[in-house]
């Protein structure tokens, strides 16, 4: 039960990153007026307007792939800069047309929404970032929402918080483990220590005990070799004094 609430949480932790990382590369994307970052040449961009619709609208999230100005076509649609409403701004409209300008190439670009209407600025080959491949619904709306002071603290900081307290506790936890492991395995060492010392003085004992009972026995044959020799001496005396008297 426990791996499985790890493996939950890891995969909460992987999403909130994965989210954090796309909110902060699709902030990141568009701050440089003249480049736009990618990633292995892809750029994920949140659709502001519903000039493309119902293709794509406000609140999609597009992905735009670098691309070689001389493979497009009229009908593509394209990511590009222009100019709206006197900014600098990038913009993803479909190709209506396409004119040969000396060695490069103009576009002259639509939204699918705008009733027919062409966009008022022409753009050139270097305008172009990339070309549309697709779309995912209302994930910008969800970037927007993290984008927020309230969706970026419940998104990303709140969750992030709480794992790193989790983290922190999970730390604890195996640091008191790995004491507990140590203690017992000192235990077990000391326990072992004592009973080698025990074995060891018991052997000691058996082997002064063993030699103890040695020399009492060596004691006692030196004993009866001597109470021996003293009546063989006794005897010799004795026999000794008879002669003396028959004579």
């Amino acid at each position: 039960m426990k791996k499985i609430g790890t493996v939950i949480v890891s995969v909460i932790l992987w999403f909130i990153i994965l989210v954090a990382a796309l909110y902060s590369f699709t902030t990141m994307a568009t701050r440089d007026n003249q480049n736009v970052s990618s990633i292995l040449g892809y750029t994920p961009l949140v659709v502001k307007s519903d000039s493309m619709a119902p293709t794509f609208s406000a609140g999609d999230m597009i992905f735009i792939r670098k691309c070689d100005p001389s493979t497009l076509k009229e009908g593509d649609i394209i990511c590009f800069h222009t100019i709206i409403d006197n900014e600098y701004a990038l913009n993803t409209h479909r190709i209506k047309e396409i004119s040969d300008v000396g060695a490069g190439r103009s576009y002259t670009t639509i939204g699918d929404n705008n009733n027919g209407v062409v966009d008022q600025h022409i753009i050139s080959d270097g305008d172009i970032v990339g070309k549309y491949i697709g779309h995912l619904s209302k994930v910008g709306k969800v970037m927007d929402f993290i984008s927020s002071s309230t969706g970026f603290l419940l998104v990303i900081v709140f969750p992030m918080l709480l794992f790193f307290i989790y983290q922190v506790y999970n730390l604890i936890m195996i640091n008191i483990k790995l004491k507990k492991a140590i203690a017992i395995e000192n235990a077990k060492e000391i326990e072992e220590a004592k009973a080698a010392s025990t074995a060891a003085g018991k052997a000691a004992d058996d082997e002064a005990a063993s030699k103890l009972a040695e020399a009492k026995r060596i004691m006692e044959e030196a004993e009866a070799m001597k109470r021996q020799a003293m009546e063989e001496i006794e005897k010799a005396k004795n026999a000794e004094n008879r002669g003396e008297e028959d004579k």
